[in-house]
This record gives C-alpha cells, structure tokens and sequence, in this order.
C-alpha cells in the first residue's frame, strides 16, 4: 500500500490579499505531491476559481466584529464557536500534517482547532504589520511566516523573512522585458486591491487628463473600479477623449501588468509583490485607514529602493498626481531605472520558502510522533 500523502490545510480571509498567497502555495505543494485543502469564507470563495485543480476547497462558518450591527456582534462569538467545532472534527477526521493561515477571520476557526489539537500550524503574514488575527496567534503557532520585512511583532517572537507568494501567472511574467516610455501608445494599470478604491476612481481620471496633450494622446489606461463606480469612471475618460478600459475586476492582471508603462495602486501587499515580480515603475497609495499603516510599511521597500513613488492618501489630489506621472511618462530613462529598481527587490521564490516552513514543520511533528 503506498504511503498516504501529506495534507495541508490553508485558511484564508476573503481578499486578494490573503488568497493570492494561499493561492500560490497551494500551486507549489500540490506539484510536490502533497494534498492541499483551503477553508475560506463566501468572499473568499471568489476567488477560489483561479485555485489549481486538486484543491479541496471548503467553507467555515466564521465572522468578524469589525462589521455589521448589534446583533451580527452579538452573533459572530457563535459563529466563530460553531466553525472551531466543525474545524476540530475535521482535523479528527483528515489528520492535516500542517495547518497555515494567511490572516483574516475566516481563518480563525482553523488555526483555533490546530491550537486545541496540537496540530503543527503556521502563519503568514503579508503586510509590514500583523493583522488582527495573526497578531492574535502569532504567540501559540510553531512559525510566523513574513512576506514585508521588517515586519512589526509582538515582543520575543521572531519572524522567517519569505517573501510574498506571487501567482504562477505572476511568476510566468517575472522579470518581463520592459518598454520605457514614448511617442507610441503607453499602458497605465490602476488597481486598487480587490476591493477597487473610489479615491483612486476620483483623482486618476482627473490626473490623467490634466496630462500634457502629447502625453495624454499615447496612453490606455486599464482601471479597476468598483462596481458602483464602473460607469461614471469610463464615462469621463471617454468625455475627456481618453482611451480606457474600466471593469470592476480584471482576471488577467499579470498580463496588463506586464505591458504596462506604469502602474498606479493602492500599496496592498500583493499587489506590490506582484509589481516587483514583473518589474514595473509604480506611484504608489497606501490606503490611509489600514490596521497599523501597513500598507506605508509595504511599500517602503520598493521607495527606499526608487522604485515607485509614494503618495499619502492625505496628498492626493488630480495637479498632484498629474506631475507624478508626468514625472515617469516623460522621462523613459528614469522609467526604466525604476523598473530596475522593481526587481530588485522581489523575492520570485517566496513559495518556496514557504513550502520550506511547511515541510520542516511536518517533519519535525513526525519525528516527534505527533503526526
């Protein structure tokens, strides 16, 4: 009878932000020939489409306190009660030999069962400062993985440095050659997280309009709006005479990413892995409301090394932000140094390391007996 293989059990929150890394490593140990299982929550469901094939995927009954009125408060310690039981029983059941969270709610009841059960389990954090729920677990899991270094933690913990995870089709576009600006047609990506941004939605169309003619007329802009905000967005460029494709969701970012000229994003960390990956000039825009700032801390990275320019949300305005982009579309050397700048700080291997992780901590449980 062959040996059984190697379950990992991943949970993640419904945003980009934690299921693109769940996403990438779940791609890198089903090919090496472990079993992959991912707990997540509705929201979170959305993306599970992109998975690979081979994904158990299920969903965990869990809540937040952050939203909702009194009686979704008053209802969320049982929600949370509920999902950790039915977490418990199938970790009886499954015997997972690591258990991962990537932050979020949703993966409160996973990591809440590994506890009880003595599972081995991890962490990995995506932004420069942990989120709630991993700064919550980061003292009773066996790892706490980082992917913004430095990253702000508790006291007497220490963090493994692997990086951001980056999708395979991230990965398929590392280092992608770039073309500098020029008198010929130049893509400007926006992306706002997979939530959208309505500041970036307000100031970006203005921005780019305010451009000098010669300028404006080369560029197609590729922006991520939010539902609500998809048709008064292409309705200006389309006033202003601007060329411009505006969806609430675009499934081919990497693609658009590695064609562009220029990127402009709130500072979420997935997004700024990815723009290192492929090496793109950025103007960055931490989103002003992020637990902790993180979103400043992840890009401070890609600032210090001149790749991107960062713009407090408490700055932005259409004059200030025309000059940014004036700033790199019209000087296609130091556009091209930035893109350099880019890859120079990406880890393209942050799977890897991570898998690294996963796989010590199996093989330390088994020597232990534990598994």
């Amino acid at each position: 009878m062959s040996a059984r293989a190697p379950l990992l059990l991943m949970a993640a929150g419904g945003t980009g932000g934690h299921m693109f890394p769940a996403q990438s490593l779940a791609e890198h140990m089903l090919a090496q020939g472990w079993r992959v299982k991912l707990a997540t929550d509705a929201r979170g469901a959305r993306y599970t489409g992109a998975f690979p094939q081979g994904t158990e995927i299920t969903q965990m009954a869990s809540g937040t306190f952050a939203r909702g009125g009194a009686v979704a408060k008053v209802m969320t310690p049982l929600r949370i009660a509920a999902g950790t039981l039915a977490a418990i029983w199938g970790m009886l059941r499954d015997r997972p030999d690591v258990v991962i969270g990537f932050g979020g709610y949703p993966s409160i009841p996973a990591l809440s069962a590994a506890c009880i059960l003595r599972r081995p389990r991890m962490v990995h954090e995506q932004n420069g400062v942990l989120g709630r729920v991993n700064r919550k677990f980061a003292e009773r899991v066996d790892a706490v993985a980082c992917g913004t270094w430095p990253t702000d933690l508790p006291e007497g913990i220490d963090g493994y440095h692997v990086g951001n995870p980056v999708r395979a089709a991230v990965r398929e576009r590392a280092g992608a050659g770039y073309i500098p600006p020029g008198d010929y047609p130049m893509s400007v990506l926006v992306i706002g997280g997979s939530q959208g941004a309505r500041i970036l939605s307000d100031v970006v169309p203005p921005a780019i309009a305010a451009l000098p003619l010669d300028v404006m007329r080369n560029i197609r802009v590729s922006h991520q709006a939010r539902g609500e905000d998809v048709a008064r967005v292409g309705q200006y460029y389309a006033e202003q005479g601007i060329n411009a494709e505006v969806q609430e969701f675009f499934d081919d970012v990497p693609r658009r990413m590695s064609e562009a000229q220029l990127v402009i994003s709130r500072a979420g960390a997935s997004s700024v892995a990815d723009i290192a990956v492929i090496g793109r000039p950025s103007i960055l825009i931490p989103y002003a409301a992020a637990t902790g700032d993180h979103q400043s801390a992840n890009a401070r990275g890609l600032r210090d090394a001149g790749a991107t320019i960062l713009v407090p949300e408490s700055l932005l305005n259409p004059e200030a932000l025309a000059e940014q982009i004036h700033t790199i579309m019209a000087h296609p050397t130091g556009a091209a140094q930035m893109s350099r700048a880019a890859l120079s700080c990406a880890i393209p291997d942050a799977s890897e390391r991570l898998a690294e992780i996963v796989e010590w901590l199996a093989a330390n449980a088994a020597r232990k007996g534990k598994t």
